[in-house]
């Protein structure tokens, strides 16, 4: 078992949490419910659980990720944080069965499925539906394509250095997203315009 101090210094930072947080916390406020689980997928760095759970103690938050230094990363966060509503982080690959956890009321995941191959924006779909009750919510940010189109210049060229980085990564287009939910029984909300050219995704089985 790490010390206070290990996992302390185990925290990294992704500069991009700090000045999206509040907004997607703005959104999160009025969709996900006054309490019950919240899962996490691809929490990070951790900086954003810390973030919600504090804001929002009514919920218990389940932050994950596959990575091992991601999740050193988010139990340092909860740590400095003194958050007693966030559970250790488990890991969780959305494509590899089980997930490790059986319900939740809601699900989150951020900055996701653009760097990700689109098997695991399937499986993301597929996981939430077997998880989320009726009228459970699934929560999505990050950038979109809408009817193929980039909605900036600087999501065009994001795209471009995504698909440099990895033949399988790339900005999504948002109507196949929402047929992805469709297809396991969400229903999507009106998009919301974000800060960055982003857009928060709310699906509701």
């Amino acid at each position: 078992m790490p010390t206070r101090d290990e996992q302390l210094q185990a925290r990294r930072m992704a500069p991009a949490t700090d000045r999206n947080r509040d907004a997607i916390l703005a959104v999160l406020r009025r969709v996900l419910p006054s309490s019950g689980l919240v899962l996490e997928i691809a929490s990070g760095t951790g900086q954003h659980a810390a973030h919600f759970a504090a804001a929002l103690p009514g919920l218990t938050w389940q932050p994950s990720d596959p990575e091992p230094a991601a999740r050193d990363s988010i139990a340092g966060w909860t740590a400095h944080a003194g958050l007693a509503n966030v559970l250790p982080p488990l890991a969780l690959d959305v494509r590899q069965q089980p997930w490790g956890i059986e319900a939740a009321q809601a699900l989150v995941c951020i900055n996701m499925i653009h760097i990700a191959p689109w098997s695991a924006a399937e499986a993301l779909f597929a996981g939430a539906g077997r998880l989320l009750p009726a009228g459970g919510v699934l929560y999505l940010y990050g950038p979109y394509r809408r009817n193929g189109e980039h909605t900036a210049p600087s999501n065009a060229a994001f795209d471009a250095q995504l698909r440099s980085a990895d033949a399988q990564w790339g900005v999504r287009n948002m109507e196949d997203i929402a047929a992805l939910g469709e297809a396991e029984g969400f229903r999507l909300d009106e998009p919301i315009p974000m800060p960055a050219n982003n857009f928060s995704l709310v699906f509701r089985k």
